[in-house]
């Protein structure tokens, strides 16, 4: 059996993924190893996609180098290359970098300030930092 990887660079294995993308990856995330028509059955009746419009989104994951295709008769076997953390970890630090300066204490006044934390989140994220200090 080969598996199919478009990027064998040393460099981290992923271009930007869309929201659409991201979609797809969840899917396989959850569960590796997935045809087309099994990802499909997970995703195209909430999203209105047809069995075409998640071929092409695994297509352009297998060369953003985020997927391994891996033929399987007919038809073939997705698998992620990336972990889900892996991926996360990296948005997360775009995400901080591009809106704020790279400083993780302004994204959390920020939301904060906003309202979008609850006295719950508040609650994890105090416990969070006391995990974290010696």
């Amino acid at each position: 059996m080969s598996t199919h990887q478009v990027n064998t660079s040393e460099e981290p294995a992923h271009e930007r993924i869309t929201d659409a993308e991201h979609a797809v990856m969840e899917v396989l995330w959850d569960r590796p190893r997935q045809t087309a028509a099994d990802v499909c059955d997970t995703v195209c009746a909430e999203r209105g996609w047809s069995l075409a419009t998640v071929k092409t989104l695994l297509s352009r994951l297998v060369q953003k180098g985020a997927l391994a295709a891996e033929p399987d008769g007919r038809r073939f076997l997705y698998t992620p290359i990336i972990a889900r953390e892996d991926y996360i970890g990296g948005e997360s630090r775009r995400l901080v970098d591009r809106l704020f300066g790279g400083r993780a204490a302004s994204l959390v006044a920020h939301l904060a300030e906003s309202e979008a934390l609850s006295e719950a989140d508040l609650d994890e994220i105090e416990a969070l930092l006391k995990e974290l200090r010696p």
